[in-house]
């Protein structure tokens, strides 16, 4: 599952249209502003020293002229005047999307039954620690990813695109799927059975559904009993010599930095079965909350 980037990389969007109005602003305040000021003062002592010699001359002098005057002469350029009104609303949300929550909107079905295709959804970029915006570069250690978390992340292979899977495996873990089934560690997950999943698409079918105890995370996944349990297509990617695959599955431990990514939809997602790990600096943050579905407005909530 993907989340395509609006413009390319909408975070560099709005941090070049943050700096470019606040520089305007700030110029404004501390130097334009004053400037206009100036001149108006200038054109002013003019006006007044104009008027007093018509006066003395006899002539009579419009009222409400100077004010005029004045509001003319320090009055914003149209620019300037809507930078300056834009700058604190671009600012905000540059900083609420780089620091607190950035929206994504799921556009595919392989973290079903967990996130369905529309869901408007939110992500904490706090949790996992602080980052630069831009450049990724953690800067305050706060939370590491635990198993079970829902996490978006910059694919491995294009960092331009967004994705998100849950934390099957963290640095150290040895991760075992065999036969559809999860071990972590030598442990093997317990699972639940539940009524079977109708998935809407192309075409209508059901799918297997569980209730996987991921390290004390229940969550419901799906299985196709028409897919091989088997990895097909299993790319070359970094510390592949880390994984082992055969007809039943395949095993893998998770190097340092690292983290092992699975879709709930396990035999409709491409994850870490087939292009390997994700490092810690690919990590975006935790998704925790629905706010939106059109198609499903009841869908609207916290998930685990």
């Amino acid at each position: 599952m993907n989340f395509q980037t609006i413009l390319g990389n909408f975070a560099l969007i709005l941090f070049v249209l943050t700096v470019v109005t606040g520089v305007i602003w700030c110029m404004d305040v501390f130097y334009l502003s004053k400037q206009r000021r100036l001149n108006a003062n200038k054109a002013l002592q003019e006006f007044d020293a104009r008027n007093a010699k018509l006066q003395k001359e006899g002539i009579k002098v419009q009222e409400g002229g100077r004010v005029e005057l004045e509001q003319s002469l320090l009055r914003q350029p149209a620019w300037i005047e809507y930078s300056g009104s834009f700058f604190p609303v671009i600012a905000m949300v540059f900083c609420l999307r780089s620091f607190l929550f950035e929206p994504f909107k799921i556009p595919s079905g392989s973290m079903l039954p967990t996130l369905f295709i529309g869901d408007l959804i939110l992500v904490n970029k706090y949790t996992y620690g602080i980052r630069l915006p831009i450049i990724n570069k953690k800067v305050i250690e706060v939370n590491n990813p635990q198993r079970g978390d829902v996490m978006v992340f910059r694919y491995p292979e294009n960092p331009s695109l967004d994705y998100i899977k849950r934390v099957v495996g963290v640095p150290g873990d040895k991760i075992e799927y065999k036969n559809k089934r999860l071990s972590v560690n030598g442990v093997a997950l317990t699972y639940e059975n539940s009524p079977d999943f109708l998935q809407e698409g192309e075409s209508l079918r059901y799918l297997t559904r569980f209730e996987e105890n991921l390290t004390d995370v229940k969550h419901s996944i799906l299985n196709d009993n028409l897919k091989p349990a088997s990895v097909l297509g299993a790319h070359d990617f970094p510390n592949r010599q880390l994984c082992n695959y055969d007809d039943l599955g395949f095993s893998c431990t998770v190097p340092a930095g690292h983290y092992f990514m699975m879709g709930d939809n396990r035999d409709n997602s491409e994850d870490s079965r087939y292009w390997g790990f994700v490092p810690d600096q690919n990590i975006v943050g935790k998704a925790f909350f629905i706010w939106m579905n059109f198609s499903h407005i009841t869908r609207i909530g916290r998930f685990q």
